[in-house]
């Protein structure tokens, strides 16, 4: 485990004033009250809250016009909207269109940390989503205060190698439970009193029903791949992306596979000539049987 930055302590303070989004939470007996603004990041804001004995985290998302994220079709493509007049008004951008749109983008996350938790993925467990605000657990350090990311820790050899071989295996557990981040990097994972937690997934993707999920992935690895690097240069060479979508096409993928890190590209020329007299057979075929059947046609 790498040594948790040193934190002064600092004094208890009250409560500060809960902000509108989430006195629903408040109403509603979730939310008793709002310790502190943890952060604010591109998405959305982060806040303390405490829920009766409990200290949790409350991510009230932000409005599309006021968020540096932008949805694109290669996020968005392959999400199913099950109402038909929904998907109908997102399509044509109407007013109730776009609303849909911005709910569809926030629940998307929320439905990825139900689904990873069940499949053990090392996210923080949700609790409730109400009104674009998310309930979940404030992922914490060892001495109980919020995690740092991991952009801002800075590791040895030895434990960049470990987190790095843990985060592989997360990516491998994800795509078995068919998701892919889709912006995975040092800034989207927290590291824990217990190891790496991988957080921020309003942007996930669906592996089986996204075009771009294998880039996606290959670049989710990249970017993790190329931040150990510079505490292990040995990582780079590695190409664990690829090898981990080529087991996962195949039909192998297992949470339990063992990785090497290698891939080896295919470099048997393709024949051109043979694959297009192949083709030419089938057309000549295809047009025999139609002269053949003609021919009945006129005899009879």
């Amino acid at each position: 485990m790498p040594k948790q930055p040193t934190r002064a302590k600092s004094a208890q303070k009250s409560p500060v004033k809960i902000p509108e989004r989430i006195e629903p939470l408040v109403e509603a007996g979730l939310v008793d009250s709002v310790s502190r603004q943890l952060m604010s990041g591109k998405e959305a804001m982060i806040y303390v809250v405490r829920c009766g004995e409990a200290v949790r985290c409350a991510k009230v998302y932000k409005e599309a016009n006021l968020r540096s994220f932008r949805q694109s079709v290669d996020y968005t493509e392959g999400r199913r909207v099950k109402n038909s007049r929904r998907a109908r008004a997102m399509e044509k951008g109407s007013r109730y269109g776009r609303k849909a749109k911005e709910e569809a983008w926030q629940s998307t996350e929320v439905d990825a940390l139900y689904r990873l938790a069940a499949a053990g993925v090392r996210v923080p467990r949700p609790y409730n989503f109400i009104d674009g605000v998310l309930l979940m657990e404030l992922v914490t350090d060892g001495e109980g205060e919020p995690a740092p990311r991991l952009n801002d820790v800075v590791l040895t050899a030895e434990q960049a190698r470990g987190f790095h071989r843990i985060l592989m295996g997360e990516v491998v557990r994800m795509l078995c439970a068919g998701v892919v981040h889709g912006d995975l990097s040092e800034y989207n994972v927290l590291v824990g009193n217990d190891g790496p937690v991988i957080i921020d997934l309003p942007q996930a993707v669906d592996a089986a029903g996204n075009n771009s999920a294998e880039a996606m992935l290959e670049r989710d690895v990249d970017n993790l791949t190329a931040y150990f690097g510079r505490f292990a240069p040995e990582l780079r060479t590695t190409d664990y992306g690829k090898e981990i979508w080529s087991i996962y096409e195949s039909g192998a993928l297992q949470p339990d596979v063992v990785l090497t890190g290698r891939f080896v590209r295919s470099v048997v020329p393709v024949d051109v000539n043979s694959v297009i007299r192949e083709i030419d057979d089938v057309v000549k075929e295809e047009a025999a049987r139609q002269r053949y059947r003609q021919a009945l046609a006129l005899e009879k």
